[in-house]
């Protein structure tokens, strides 16, 4: 035997179970593909967002939270509906108990730490039971991704009981009676630097034994290829362009070796992929897109200029979004709005994108109350091909069809759509559900602070029927894009993360952890996901798998 356990992926689910089975005394081989530059994987990039229920942070902004209320929305929005959804519930409902319950203290004393101002993700708006977080439970790391990928790398760079093994490309898997044995190619070494796309040429390969083996090795958001083969039913065509919002080396692949192997993969139609993508102005790796976190007050339209329904407003219901627009058969939409309220409401996921938060930086971090937009925003505001300014509806109805290559949008309907809606804003109360939406959302303390901006018409009131930018100015319209993200289906793992076979029973030596195992289960998301949800998963599943893993082994 190579070690008591091999590791396969160095992302934050490898390293967190890798850093249970070290300290429980065992001995770990870590293998990966990437250069150790991209230890912590897609978590780097995270905004570092986590799912926390009934949290002091919660307390001190009277946010009244509980594990029933946490658990009925988990349910609400997974819709479990499949027989196959037998784990996945259940690993759902433990995680919910872990997220309400030791979750926190836990990583606290790791030295993980968050900013205060608890955020809401995924409001849904639906009717109960429906989909939707009915609080804010969105808890940014302090350090965002790095932060909390931090204290599980620098446990496993110090560990003596760990070896890594980078540029270690695990192509097969094979179980045996006195153990597990990987197998794989050795590529050629490589100075890429983090995100950038590493080579893929073989110099070598490799073959390391263990008596049990950990895959760890990610979703397959990179190889939109395959997410257009798992694209699900009722969502139309998959587009014709979409972008990623994840690395290259995020390619399916280990979910394929696992189920050559033996396992079971469910679920595979079930994605998390955002409508709100824009493509990067300075791009890492392939078709290199960052996803816009949206406050609630920018119209949301179409391809051809129409409003969203009812309640798929910015920030509500991603993927009920992504669906409605799909399956009209176009591959963008847009956000318009002005840019009072794009300084307030327009954030950027990723920890690149918030230097403040990332960089702890307190005196950066006041400038979010200040007015105007975040360097990061401006970056776009000056550089991204999908931002588009203009001083009348005229000329951003012009500017649109040019982006999109056709003339799809109407000046005059564009003109009198911002009108109705401006009409509602300034009644001080108003039918419109959006409008409706967004006074609710001012009710909290931290969207009126910092995610929402004061109600306020789009267009001069002083020139009717001009469709002049109003005080707000200059308007601005925001061409986004599918951004391929998220895998919720996965390897079928029982409560102890073991990879269960066709007839259900265990494969022998064989756990999975993270997106590869739906985050837990095959699918502990379901349909769909609430946000903060993910980077916990990681969590969550890598502690089980490593703790279980160890216990295993005995001795």
């Amino acid at each position: 035997m190579d070690a008591d356990v091999i590791v396969i992926g160095a992302g934050l689910s490898g390293l967190v179970a890798t850093r249970e089975l070290a300290e429980a005394g065992r001995s770990v081989l870590l293998v990966d593909g990437e250069p150790l530059s991209s230890l912590g994987g897609q978590a780097h990039w995270s905004f570092g967002g986590l799912f926390l229920v009934d949290s002091p942070e919660q307390r001190r902004l009277r946010v009244r939270d509980s594990a029933e209320l946490a658990l009925a929305d988990w349910l609400g929005s997974a819709s479990f509906d499949r027989p196959e959804d037998y784990w996945p519930r259940r690993w759902a409902e433990a995680y919910v108990h872990f997220a309400a319950g030791e979750k926190r203290a836990w990583l606290h004393g790791l030295g993980v730490r968050w900013f205060p101002l608890v955020q809401w993700a995924e409001r849904g708006g639906y009717q109960v039971p429906g989909h939707g977080n009915s609080v804010p439970r969105f808890h940014v790391t302090w350090g965002t991704g790095p932060g909390l990928v931090q204290p599980f790398a620098a446990a496993v760079l110090a560990s003596a009981r760990v070896r890594i093994r980078s540029r270690h490309k695990v192509t097969g898997i094979d179980v045996g009676a006195d153990g597990v044995r990987v197998h794989g190619v050795v590529l050629e070494p490589s100075d890429a630097a983090r995100g950038v796309p590493s080579p893929t040429a073989a110099v070598g390969e490799f073959s390391f034994a263990a008596q049990a083996v950990v895959v760890a090795g990610g979703g397959l958001g990179g190889n939109l290829d395959l997410v257009r083969r798992s694209w699900p039913r009722g969502y139309g065509e998959p587009p014709r362009a979409m972008i990623a919002g994840v690395p290259d080396y995020v390619d399916g692949s280990m979910l394929e070796v696992t189920a050559a192997a033996g396992g079971r993969v469910i679920n595979p139609d079930r994605m998390w992929h955002y409508p709100e993508g824009v493509v990067n102005h300075t791009p890492l790796w392939s078709r290199h897109g960052i996803r816009i976190l949206p406050g609630p007050s920018s119209l949301w339209l179409d391809a051809r200029g129409r409003r969203l329904p009812t309640p798929l407003f910015p920030g509500f219901d991603a993927l009920g979004a992504l669906r409605h627009l799909t399956a009209g058969g176009h591959d963008h939409s847009w956000f318009v709005l002005d840019l009072e309220t794009a300084a307030k409401e327009l954030a950027l996921s990723g920890s690149e994108q918030n230097g403040d938060l990332t960089g702890k930086d307190l005196r950066l971090l006041a400038g979010r109350l200040r007015p105007g937009p975040t360097p990061e925003l401006q970056a776009f505001l000056d550089g991204g091909e999908d931002f588009l300014t203009a001083a009348s509806t005229a000329e951003l109805t012009a500017k649109m069809n040019e982006l999109a290559g056709a003339p799809l949008v109407d000046a005059g309907a564009l003109r009198e759509l911002i009108e109705a809606h401006d009409l509602q804003v300034t009644s001080g109360l108003g039918k419109d559900p959006q409008v409706v939406a967004v006074a609710a959302a001012r009710r909290f303390l931290v969207d009126r602070l910092m995610r929402v901006a004061g109600p306020h018409p789009l267009l001069d009131p002083d020139a009717p029927g001009e469709g002049r930018a109003g005080p707000g100015g200059p308007l601005l319209a925001v061409r986004l894009h599918v951004l391929t993200r998220k895998t919720l289906g996965g390897l079928e793992t029982d409560l102890d993360a073991r990879v269960l076979q066709a007839d259900g029973t265990p494969l022998p030596g064989v756990y999975a952890v993270g997106e590869a195992a739906g985050f837990g289960g095959g699918g502990m998301h379901g349909h769909r996901a609430l946000e903060g949800t993910f980077l916990g998963g990681c969590v969550f599943s890598g502690r089980t798998a490593g703790r279980a893993v160890a216990a295993s082994l005995g001795g």
